[in-house]
């Protein structure tokens, strides 16, 4: 086995999961090269900066880039671990796109050796790490692929990350691990390479069990917020304060009820219920529901919000935050955003945005006359204000900054607030 200083490691993708995977690999001595398409990425990080939000990320890159342990380039090179992390979106019609993993292998297959081992962490549908395989099988038939033949010249396994936002340098290390090989000595291969790094425990398995164990986590947390928005819903037609139902029903020894919001965010949860959906549409109507129930309850937020501001003919109104979660600058898929904009769209001029985690406004808001500030303009200016992300700062503001706004509050974070409530109306399941 190679020592930690003789070891080259390939990681494909410098996104939210990669760099930071990147940075900590390289941290245990490993000579790490990152690859990315955008030439200012490579730039920002051969610079020794992050391109990202997240907690002690700039420090440890700074570190790793200044010792020689981690590079950046947009050409691969011959490696001896290679870490694909590149995005997996969904196209129009919510089906899975791993364009961009095919073509991560595809750049790979062009320096792969044999002993190389080839990780996938994106996340994927059941089967793509055999895909890779496929492709990687047709384009070098130089070399045995595992699982075609007897024998294999290098190895090919799936491990998902399960990090939060925010976390993500201490769970990389600390959560357990799910590694899923084309076949049991790929497993331990990679099992091998983890454990380099990895605190948690790492559990091997077959490559397709892997690949659903992570789509399964991120439709049950789906499932279970789609229950709590739904539940808000019912709570306001019944005049009651759903916070605290939620509170006196988790006193329950057997029941953790979630926390509302004006829907779900970010490239896992309100992505991943979609490939197992697309796979198998006929057994799948609750998950499909879910995620209807969670797009749907953002719609839900937009009528209510445009309500209150038609109310109130020309006052400022403010969208406080854009993120799709807390204390991040992470963007993805997120349900706050797209309020917002559709407000902005509907009222112009009339919408000022709150988000410090954002320097200038996304590109969805051009033509609409909204305008970032900061949170003391926004409390000077704004007769209303919609909370629709419960960044701490948010939360920092008193009842007495706050008394005299008109207030939607979605994420339940002022509950001494005379809040504005959802329209009474039934939940329109988005299609």
């Amino acid at each position: 086995m190679l020592s930690d200083s003789e070891l080259k490691v390939a990681v494909l993708g410098l996104g939210y999961i990669g760099l930071p995977t990147a940075a900590v690999i390289a941290r245990t001595g490993a000579k790490v090269l990152g690859i990315d398409v955008h030439q200012n990425v490579v730039d920002t990080v051969n610079s020794g900066k992050v391109h990202i939000e997240e907690v002690d990320l700039d420090g440890l890159v700074s570190g790793v880039v200044g010792r020689g342990y981690l590079r950046a380039s947009t050409t691969l090179e011959p490696a001896d671990v290679f870490v694909i992390a590149v995005p997996t979106p969904f196209t129009e019609d919510r089906t899975p796109d791993i364009s961009f993993v095919l073509k991560a292998a595809r750049a790979l297959a062009a320096v792969l050796k044999s002993g190389d081992t080839v990780i996938l962490e994106s996340t994927s549908p059941v089967g793509t790490t055999e895909q890779v395989r496929d492709l990687l099988a047709e384009l070098r038939p130089d070399l045995r692929a595992p699982g075609l033949s007897e024998g294999s010249d290098y190895a090919i396994a799936y491990c998902p990350e399960r990090v939060l936002p925010g976390r993500i340098l201490v769970e990389l290390i600390d959560n357990d691990r799910v590694i899923g090989g084309i076949t049991p000595r790929c497993a331990r291969k990679a099992l091998t390479f983890y454990r380099r790094f990895v605190r948690g425990a790492c559990i091997t398995t077959n490559a397709r069990a892997a690949e659903m164990t992570k789509l399964t986590e991120n439709a049950f947390r789906d499932v279970n917020i789609a229950f709590a928005n739904e539940l808000s819903l019912v709570a306001d037609t019944m005049g009651v304060d759903v916070w605290e139902v939620i509170r006196l029903a988790n006193r329950h020894p057997r029941v953790n009820i979630l926390q509302p919001g004006p829907g779900v965010g970010g490239h896992c949860i309100a992505v991943d219920p979609w490939f197992l959906v697309a796979a198998d549409p006929d057994n799948t109507p609750l998950i499909r529901t879910a995620r209807q129930v969670n797009d749907g309850k953002t719609d839900h937020v937009i009528a209510a919000a445009a309500a209150m501001i038609a109310a109130h003919p020309d006052a400022p109104v403010a969208c406080l935050g854009l993120a799709f979660k807390a204390n991040i600058d992470d963007f993805r898929e997120s349900p706050a955003l797209k309020v917002a904009v559709a407000l902005a769209k509907q009222f112009p001029d009339q919408v000022r945005i709150v988000e410090p985690y954002a320097r200038t406004l996304p590109e969805a808001f051009a033509g609409t006359g909204a305008r970032l500030v900061d949170v003391d303009l926004a409390i000077e200016t704004c007769q209303m204000m919609i909370v629709l992300v419960d960044h701490d700062v948010f939360r920092s503001i008193p009842l007495e900054e706050r008394a005299d706004k008109q207030v939607l509050d979605t994420r339940g974070i002022w509950p001494d607030q005379p809040a504005f409530r959802l329209a009474a109306r039934p939940l329109q399941l988005a299609s």
